[in-house]
């Protein structure tokens, strides 16, 4: 199964940068054996309508066009569940397993995403009650998705 990280805001170079890149490589290094393959971040500028709702309907719809038919979405948003990293790990396991092609990981822009992307979301995930910029949110989902095959792979690198 591909795995792409979809953002909308464009990351410049700098610390936070290097430490999502640094996940991101370990992704790539962990995951081919378990059948994950990390493809690409796939980032788009923020959307310059003039009201929020708009602005959350032309970056949703730029989601959907690198979804691929039958992939998966896992969209970031408030609203969302949270869940321990292991039953994130679990999910996408069973994404997988179920032969899916294509896991879209999406994090959106400073207005979120329109509500039916939301609806459309195979999993809607919160990383929590707070709000956090969108490079954290990078870092966060590069070292979950890391963790996540270190957790299928039996790695000690995840403990409790």
């Amino acid at each position: 199964m591909r795995i792409t990280v979809f953002a909308v805001g464009r990351m410049k170079s700098g610390p936070e940068r290097e430490l999502a890149d640094r996940y991101f490589d370990r992704l790539k290094k962990t995951g081919v054996p378990l059948g994950l393959e990390f493809t690409s971040v796939i980032e788009i500028s923020e959307s310059k309508a003039p009201q929020a709702e708009l602005r959350k309907q032309e970056e949703s719809a730029k989601v959907l066009e690198a979804l691929e038919q039958g992939g998966v979405l896992i969209l970031l948003d408030e609203r969302g569940k949270t869940m321990p990293s292991e039953a994130f790990a679990a999910s996408v396991a069973r994404f997988r397993d179920d032969g899916k092609r294509q896991l879209l990981v999406a994090i959106g822009g400073p207005d979120g995403h329109d509500a039916s992307l939301r609806d459309r979301a195979n999993v809607v995930l919160a990383l929590g009650a707070m709000t956090w910029p969108h490079q954290i949110v990078r870092i966060l989902v590069a070292e979950q998705l890391y963790r996540a095959t270190t957790i299928l792979a039996g790695h000690p690198y995840h403990r409790i």
